[in-house]
């Protein structure tokens, strides 16, 4: 019988200890924590009723955007509807009812119709009498922001639950952010997410419309209301109220957009990639003209003269770690150029009236620049009202403006803006 030389024994015994370290390599023991959140679906056999529902009342809890009508100010209740106010004295604002809207987010309009988001459909409600509103048209499919499943409807958003588990290390989803198990998802904790789910005074506002935030996705425009729809522009004649006609559908690459603020003959459109303008000269049809790409971020905009602000933010669904304050050159229109970058905490909605820069700045505040130097507008802030979260804002006028944020909303006389006074204060129902 043979015995393995030396160099063989050598040659086996390297074998054997690589089969050895790959096993060892192989095995681990490392676990990770994974949050339970409920998914939240909607049928369309559910929200597709012929009824409009009002409340007398109806807790604010959960407040979205913000609107404004003919002294009357709406709040978004997320995915629920809009609470109204009568702000005609805006230092006690009286509450008017709740509209019952599922799967509202966005509103703008004309001549007491009211244009609301229904999930996927567009709704016109005629709200003349806003204690019986009516449905007068319903457009199915406009929106296309959500997952479909047929057995479940559409995912709309989830909701934390207190339920969690552990997995190993050798599991398929141990290095996700999260993960579906069924019909739950599990979350690491980083993970914040939803299913896909604008003197500087709007000088587009007049008394048949109304005024939304830096963060609105509809805009009403003369005889025309466009829309926003993750990549795409509609415009809708709405020369017959009740019911809007579609003229015209408009693809915006370059990631999703997220609000749309008209200025003059342009539509500027901001978008987690960056900001996009379309001229709205031919308003059945507005054409492209140009662009300014960022690094992914949440991209609200608001323009005044030739120059246009842009907020980035990180957060859910940005993909970004930047928080700041652009300054672009729009002189040249078709070829924007950024002036200016700023650093912020976490930017969100903004405002300009004359000189002055309003920045919604996440649970940084509220803060005034003065902005007549576009080179130094850090060095000039004016202001700073930091016990507060705040997102958007709506400037009625240069001495009024209205800000919403986590605790509530607030609104404040301006015409020192230097030192803002709280006109009154409408809280959320923790």
């Amino acid at each position: 019988m043979k015995t393995l030389n030396q160099g063989s024994q050598l040659l086996l015994l390297f074998v054997l200890l690589i089969s050895f370290s790959s096993c060892l390599e192989d095995k681990c023991d490392g676990t990770r924590t994974f949050v339970e959140y409920e998914a939240v679906f909607a049928k369309a056999e559910e929200f597709r009723v012929n009824n409009i529902e009002y409340f007398e009342t109806r807790l604010l809890e959960n407040p979205g955007k913000i609107y404004y009508y003919n002294s009357t100010l709406i709040i978004n209740e997320k995915y629920e509807g809009i609470h109204l106010y009568d702000n005609s004295d805006a230092t006690s604002p009286t509450y008017l009812g709740f509209i019952s809207i599922p799967g509202n987010l966005d509103v703008s309009i004309k001549d007491d119709i009211l244009y609301a988001d229904n999930y996927v459909d567009l709704l016109s409600i005629d709200i003349s009498n806003f204690k019986d509103p009516k449905l007068l048209d319903r457009q199915e499919e406009v929106f296309n922001l959500y997952e479909f499943r047929e057995e479940l409807g559409y995912f709309i958003y989830t909701k934390e639950t207190e339920r969690s588990i552990e997995i190993s290390c050798d599991d398929p989803n141990f290095n996700n952010q999260w993960f579906w198990n069924g019909n739950q998802i599990f979350a690491d904790g980083s993970a914040s997410f939803e299913a896909s789910s604008p003197t500087g005074i709007n000088n587009n506002i007049n008394s048949d419309t109304g005024q939304g935030g830096s963060f609105a996705r509809f805009s009403v425009q003369d005889e025309y209301l466009y829309v926003l729809n993750l990549k795409e522009l509609k415009s809708y004649s709405i020369t017959n109220l009740s019911e809007p006609q579609l003229l015209n559908t408009v693809q915006v690459d370059w990631g999703n957009i997220e609000t749309l603020f008209p200025y003059g003959d342009y539509l500027f459109i901001g978008g987690n990639a960056g900001m996009f303008i379309y001229d709205r000269t031919n308003p059945a049809m507005p054409t492209f003209v140009s662009k300014f790409t960022h690094a992914r971020a949440c991209d609200p905009v608001y323009v005044q003269g030739n120059i246009a602000y842009v907020t980035l933010r990180n957060g859910s669904r940005c993909e970004s770690f930047v928080n700041q304050l652009d300054v672009i050159d729009i002189t040249n229109i078709e070829n924007p150029q950024l002036k200016k970058s700023y650093d912020m905490t976490n930017p969100h909605g903004l405002a300009v009236i004359n000189d002055d820069l309003y920045i919604c700045d996440g649970d940084a505040g509220l803060r005034v620049f003065d902005k007549s130097d576009l080179n130094e507008i850090d060095d000039n802030q004016v202001e700073h009202i930091n016990d507060i979260n705040a997102y958007d804002i709506i400037p009625l006028s240069k001495d009024h403006i209205i800000v919403v944020g986590d605790g509530g909303l607030y609104q404040y006389d301006s015409s020192n803006p230097s030192s803002l006074k709280e006109l009154s204060f409408i809280s959320i129902s923790k």
